[in-house]
């Protein structure tokens, strides 16, 4: 698919700002829609379909902490969260609740057409696999990478473009033992300039997931001093 094809979704209150992200985001051959409230915003995605949403927390009727939450129950499509608040804290709650990038305000449109582009690469990407379906622990987990599809206990689960990352690429190499910085590269891009700890965040989503008892997990291990590795069956 080509960026000509695809949809992108700017939730944000502020017309200028869509005015200008939309003007940026058309040059670059993406096919822009705009919301101004939260209420706009689902119409529109149900109408749509975007292959990306680029979100502000900001919104005059509906938290963009809330619509994250709420698209995130019924879709993996990438979140980039649009915020003025710059402490660690708010970033890795925005994480937390399922954004997969952010961009802080101010920011240059330039930055933001180039945050797009990387996250819809990366949740394009993925590696040759040996087979389309693997399954852990007599079927407690099941992965299934040519549709997307992660069920625990024969149950469909919903997880984030980066959760599913980490996922697919861990349980690929389940004897490597992957470094924060290898899984920020993997998933984040190597342009990623932000905090270690925000792969710690996606961890603790995924097993909060996958895992039946994720203070005691089967699947995410933690290698102390090291990283992370999988751990299934």
């Amino acid at each position: 698919m080509t960026s000509a094809a695809k949809k992108i979704l700017i939730i944000d209150d502020e017309p200028k700002i869509i005015e200008v992200v939309k003007s940026y985001l058309e040059n670059s051959g993406y096919n822009v829609f705009e919301a101004y409230n939260g209420k706009q915003a689902f119409e529109l995605f149900e109408k749509t379909g975007p292959n990306l949403v680029v979100l502000d927390l900001m919104l005059p009727d509906i938290t963009g902490e809330e619509i994250c939450r709420t698209l995130r129950k019924k879709s993996r499509v990438p979140i980039i969260m649009l915020t003025a608040k710059i402490e660690e804290e708010d970033i890795l709650k925005g994480l937390d609740i399922g954004a997969d990038d952010y961009v802080t305000k101010p920011f240059s449109p330039r930055q933001l057409v180039a945050r797009v582009s990387a996250l819809l690469r990366r949740t394009e990407e993925d590696g040759t696999l040996l087979t389309d379906i693997l399954s852990f622990n007599n079927d407690d987990l099941t992965i299934d990478y040519k549709n997307y599809v992660v069920k625990k206990h024969g149950m469909e689960i919903s997880i984030t473009p980066n959760e599913y990352k980490i996922l697919t690429a861990m349980s690929k190499y389940p004897r490597k033992a992957f470094t924060r910085e290898e899984l920020i590269s993997l998933v984040l891009g190597e342009d990623f300039e932000g905090f270690d700890r925000t792969i710690d965040t996606h961890i603790k989503n995924l097993r909060q997931k996958i895992e039946t008892d994720p203070k005691n997990p089967q699947y995410i291990l933690t290698v102390h001093g090291i990283g992370y590795r999988f751990g299934g069956e």
